[in-house]
């Protein structure tokens, strides 16, 4: 009888980590205006060296720089202002949630993403205070209308990733350091076009989806047109199993990377910036002017530089 009580508990140990590391319950829901409650507006300096001024919440509904209806939210940069060479950058928005997570999955569903030159949009997740010794995962993310997404992480030092065939994307850098490399962190690129710029939003966008645990990180993107996209993520189910999804397009393990150390609770962050240390460093000879005198003098540049999120579904492990 022992030995039948101790086999019986030992199988429950080998199943039951697995069922809690792919299956995760619906813990929020954010739609319209509920992201004026589930997030703060971040009336910073950036942090990036952008071409942008952060405005706070009252003057971004003044200007028409955030608005909601029951399934919308727009979160946009000013398209109307001509700036002055030596006066504040372009009015636009940072909001952090107000929640944090840790092991959890965050599905996405975005309508049109901002597009243009000098754009960086960025949906991400850090934990600003801790930063780098938090991490930080970059979700969706691209510089001046060139595609595909580009996914990736930041960490503190010792954290390096290795290939494997268990993802669609393609690496770019595999050293995760915010300290090595000038910052690039470990990256992969999205092999779908689809998943930035305007080929995105010409299908009427996608859901992206990240999945943290202490053992890897996860990041999936299915376009609005695809017939890959599980029925759990794609209609906000009350619980998603992550077992069911195809291949991600990028898998960051813990082989050589200590991810429950080297990741705390981190806050949501969605953002628009303009030039940058980024975006203003790659600025493409295509693209008008200089990457500044861009954003300066040609407000009807930044017509389409917004984005339409129709939800934000976060679970956790169940």
């Amino acid at each position: 009888m022992l030995t039948l009580n101790f086999l019986s508990v030992s199988l429950l140990l080998l199943v039951v980590p697995s069922v809690y590391a792919a299956t995760y319950a619906l813990s929020e829901t954010v739609v319209g205006t509920d992201f004026y409650d589930a997030f703060t507006f971040e009336n910073i300096t950036d942090p990036t060296d952008g071409r942008v001024t952060y405005v706070t919440e009252a003057t971004a509904i003044a200007e028409n720089l955030t608005y909601a209806t029951d399934d919308t939210f727009i979160l946009r940069t000013d398209y109307t202002t001509v700036l002055s060479a030596d006066g504040p950058g372009r009015n636009s928005v940072r909001i952090k949630s107000i929640n944090q997570y840790t092991e959890h999955v965050a599905v996405f569903n975005i309508r049109h993403m901002p597009v243009g030159c000098a754009t960086w949009p960025a949906v991400w997740e850090t934990n600003e205070a801790d930063w780098p010794d938090g991490g930080e995962i970059d979700i969706l993310e691209g510089v001046n209308d060139v595609p595909p997404d580009t996914i990736s992480l930041h960490t503190a030092a010792d954290c390096t990733m290795s290939p494997n065939s268990d993802m669609t994307g393609t690496w770019v850098n595999y050293d995760c350091s915010a300290y090595d490399d000038d910052n690039e962190g470990c990256s992969v690129q999205v092999t779908d076009a689809d998943s930035y710029s305007e080929d995105f939003n010409s299908v009427g966008g996608g859901w992206y989806a990240v999945e943290r645990t202490e053992d890897f990180i996860k990041v999936w993107f299915w376009s609005r047109t695809s017939s890959a996209v599980p029925s759990d993520a794609s209609t906000g189910a009350s619980t998603v199993d992550t077992d069911d999804w195809d291949t991600p397009d990028a898998y960051f393990t813990n082989t050589s990377c200590d991810i429950a150390a080297l990741f705390g609770e981190n806050n949501i962050i969605i953002n628009l910036t303009l030039c940058g240390d980024w975006a203003g460093a790659d600025y493409p000879s295509t693209c008008p002017s200089t990457c500044v005198d861009y954003v300066n003098d040609d407000p009807s540049g930044f017509v389409d530089a917004y984005f339409d999120f129709a939800s934000i579904n976060v679970y956790l492990p169940s």
